[in-house]
């Protein structure tokens, strides 16, 4: 289900151009093609560069500078493609955008979750004394997304969804959560608003390097036992919700 929309498909408008050196630019990343498609198709001036097995594809979005990447699903895959990001491209921030299931029952498919923290779910060194989802050698729980970036995702947010956005915590496993009692056992423990596959990583990357970061999900299924059928029959429409925010937030007069 994951593996076939991984890769960016190489057009851009108006044709390969060089991208800049020496000039400040965002990243966004997603864990699957059907997520970045639309960004994509806005890019303008870009270049192209392959690293190890990520594809970077960099130019124009909405007038920023921009670095996008389709990292794959699962926690690894997205902090190599996040680290390798931030070693080439040394991007401002970094967002990682696309779909999740919903992490309580407050949320609906199509509302939206900006993230406030991140959490690794399934890091479990509670045998040895430590509280589920400490990471060693950082110390943390969890990875708290940058502030600002985080204000004007949400400002940007509720421009789409008006008041179909929550914030909160976003818990990240290499798992894709489908049984109610790991959703509820997840809440519980995190009080997490969206489950998913990617952000923590992205999130440890950047905490190690120093680069901000933030996390916005769309919710595309309810985590629960029809999220088999839920999830491949509303991810591109929950991912569209979550790329036109995107757009609002590069169009915003001020940059984090």
């Amino acid at each position: 289900m994951f593996s076939a929309e991984n890769s960016l498909i190489f057009t851009c408008r108006y044709g390969m151009m060089p991208g800049k050196k020496g000039v400040a630019m965002v990243g966004l990343m997603s864990a699957m093609g059907v997520e970045m498609a639309l960004l994509q198709e806005q890019m303008t001036e870009c270049a192209h560069q392959e690293i190890g097995m990520d594809t970077f594809v960099s130019g124009k979005l909405y007038g920023q500078d921009a670095v996008i990447a389709v990292c794959g699903a699962g926690k690894i895959n997205a902090a190599i493609c996040a680290w390798n990001m931030i070693q080439h491209y040394h991007p401002q921030w970094i967002l990682n955008v696309g779909v999740a299931g919903s992490g309580d029952d407050s949320l609906e498919i199509g509302d939206l979750v900006v993230g406030t923290d991140s959490v690794q779910h399934d890091m479990d060194t509670t045998g040895v004394g430590d509280p589920r989802g400490y990471v060693s050698k950082v110390g943390i729980v969890r990875f708290p997304c940058d502030p600002v970036l985080r204000d004007r995702l949400l400002a940007a947010a509720r421009e789409v969804a008006g008041d179909r956005v929550q914030a909160g915590t976003i818990a990240t496993g290499d798992q894709f959560v489908s049984d109610p009692e790991v959703k509820s056992s997840i809440h519980a423990l995190f009080q997490a608003k969206a489950v998913e596959m990617e952000g923590a990583a992205v999130a440890h990357a950047c905490w190690m390097a120093k680069v901000p970061y933030g996390i916005l999900r769309a919710i595309s299924d309810n985590a629960n036992g029809d999220s088999p059928r839920d999830f491949p029959a509303f991810a591109a429409e929950a991912a569209e919700v979550s790329q036109r925010v995107i757009f609002h937030l590069l169009r915003q007069g001020e940059r984090p």
